[in-house]
């Protein structure tokens, strides 16, 4: 099966080296919020509000927290213009693109995970209302 997680011919090092990076991560990129808010920003600036709407169910509260953890990280740019009143865009930087090919793995991934709870759920149904 191609993509399968394999046990590595690594030393102990190597192992605890890789497990530190995988931490690393997902310290980063922790929480429901953290990936979708940054998809929704690879298609151009947003203002809080537009983001918020974008991301249905997500708190202002949450939202500002996020956009703060983003920005230190790297992966969001907060831009402020002087109109009146003030206006306030968020973006994706060009560094959230290196993102791209774990985000495109994560979504095959969800959508061969949700297919294959949806089917043995179907499957367990059918054998339980064929044992009554």
């Amino acid at each position: 099966m191609e993509g399968q997680l394999k046990k590595k011919d690594h030393s102990s090092t190597e192992c605890k080296a890789a497990a530190s990076s995988i931490r690393d991560a997902l310290y980063v990129l922790n929480g429901k919020w953290k990936l979708p808010l940054i998809v929704t920003l690879v298609d151009g600036p947003l203002r809080f509000n537009d983001i918020q709407r974008a991301l249905s169910g997500i708190t202002p509260k949450i939202l500002s927290k996020e956009l703060k953890e983003l920005e230190l990280n790297e992966f969001v740019k907060r831009n402020v213009f002087l109109t009146t009143p003030v206006t306030v865009t968020y973006e994706a930087t060009p560094y959230s693109q290196t993102l791209g090919p774990v985000l495109d793995e994560l979504q095959k991934w969800g959508t061969q995970h949700r297919e294959r709870i949806v089917a043995s759920r179907r499957q367990h149904a059918e054998t339980v209302t064929m044992g009554e």
